[in-house]
């Protein structure tokens, strides 16, 4: 049926839509859908999301839509691929947050980097803070609550094709999420003169799974018991020169920060290289930086 049968007591001169491309409504539709999932979150299926809604906020000819996709099935087996090409279990913290994060700590402890002891004050509170942080942005975050719903529905889905893809779909995101957590800890720990221990049989990878596990976990329990989201010990869990309050997401970064990473013998503390730790704290947010930027003294 035309648009002009839709509409058959529309009156006075109307413009002409321009035609879409199979693959322009397609794109169109599937933004709109996504956004909308993105905004109200994902429950577990996607009854809640009505195709003639998409439909007009997307703006495409309702015929045009039908066209790609005769049956809502099939609309709803894109959708999923979309959200799982794109998911992640949490939004990443913001470059603004994660700045000033950093420059306040650093602030605070401006002349306490040329010590050994004040660098490791600083790393410490850097753990304590961003860990506390991280947990609020998952906490928050309409993300999480889709990614947690979609993996509900992937593992709901009939075997078949399209539960294949789902999965091969969502494993790609996660290895990719991952990959960037990992970036971020070896960045911070290179600039901060820190190394692997060598004894400890992990790299960065496995200390960004253990992080991203922890974190998730905490998140999925604090549904069912949210006094856990205030919950705060005081302790030193990684030998700084004072005691502070340890949120569990701080505690449980920590103990895997101490596990696997130590001081690296062979970074040398001059001026310069101070001078540049000062700048690059205060500028560059940890997440967004590659991983071998640190500078090195021999």
């Amino acid at each position: 049926m035309s648009e002009e049968e839709l509409h058959p007591l529309a009156t006075g001169p109307t413009r002409r839509r321009r035609r879409l491309s199979d693959e322009e409504t397609a794109r169109r539709v599937l933004d709109a859908a996504l956004a909308m999932v993105h905004r109200s979150g994902l429950t577990v299926g996607l009854d809640h999301i009505s195709f003639e809604d998409v439909i007009r906020e997307a703006g495409v000819s309702r015929t045009a839509a039908y066209r790609r996709w005769p049956y809502k099935d099939l609309f709803f087996g894109d959708l999923l691929r979309a959200l799982a090409s794109g998911a992640a279990p949490a939004a990443a913290v913001s470059a603004e947050t994660s700045r000033a994060l950093i420059a306040s700590v650093v602030a605070d402890r401006s002349g306490d980097l040329s010590s050994p002891e004040g660098r490791r004050d600083l790393v410490s509170e850097l753990i304590r803070l961003g860990a506390a942080s991280d947990q609020q942005a998952i906490r928050e975050s309409p993300e999480w609550r889709t990614y947690l719903a979609l993996q509900a529905t992937f593992l709901s889905l009939p075997l078949g094709a399209l539960r294949d893809e789902i999965h091969a779909a969502l494993g790609r995101s996660e290895q990719g999420f991952v990959d960037r957590i990992a970036q971020g800890w070896q960045s911070l720990a290179e600039l901060l003169g820190f190394r692997l221990r060598p004894e400890s049989g992990g790299d960065y990878t496995v200390i960004a799974t253990l992080a991203s596990g922890q974190v998730r976990g905490l998140a999925l329990m604090e549904l069912s018991h949210p006094d856990l989201v205030n919950r705060r010990s005081t302790g030193n869990p990684t030998g700084a020169s004072t005691a502070a309050d340890w949120s569990l997401a701080g505690l449980g970064a920590a103990s895997i920060a101490m596990t696997f990473l130590e001081p690296d013998p062979d970074v040398v503390w001059d001026d310069a290289r101070l001078a540049e730790l000062r700048q690059l704290l205060e500028g560059v947010p940890m997440i967004e930086r590659a991983p071998d930027s640190a500078p090195r003294s021999d």
